[in-house]
């Protein structure tokens, strides 16, 4: 069992960086792939990026690559999502998620999910 717990959100002009972090409780965390997902009112979860569970490999959407940066500090149970050059349309409840297995950009693939934290971006 993983908890997982956003941190980092908030409300921030266009072109601003935003980090986000997110905590997890439990067991192995360093075996874990872990991700971010974002949802909109009335929109399906998307994926943000993803790190595997030793960080050799990542994974972004298109959209973001150049602009986000995920990473993981394993020793301190944490991953974080540096967010640069950040756009309105980027507004939503950003989510962590964590998963057994490959690395995914497939939200079914993960397990345990967290409450989510709200970003917003002004024009």
């Amino acid at each position: 069992q993983v908890q997982l717990t956003e941190s980092g959100g908030g409300l921030v002009q266009a072109g601003d960086s935003l980090r986000l972090s997110c905590a997890a409780s439990g067991r192995a965390f360093s075996n874990y792939v872990m991700g971010w997902f974002r949802q909109t009112p009335g929109k399906e979860r998307e994926f943000v990026a993803a790190i595997s569970a030793n960080s050799a490999v990542t994974y972004y959407r298109g959209s973001v690559k150049g602009r986000f940066t995920i990473s993981r500090e394993n020793a301190k149970n944490t991953v974080y999502l540096q967010m640069t050059r950040l756009k309105p349309e980027e507004s939503a409840v950003y989510y962590c998620a964590a998963g057994l297995g490959v690395t995914s950009t497939a939200a079914p693939q993960y397990d345990y999910w967290g409450q989510g934290t709200q970003v917003t971006v002004s024009s």
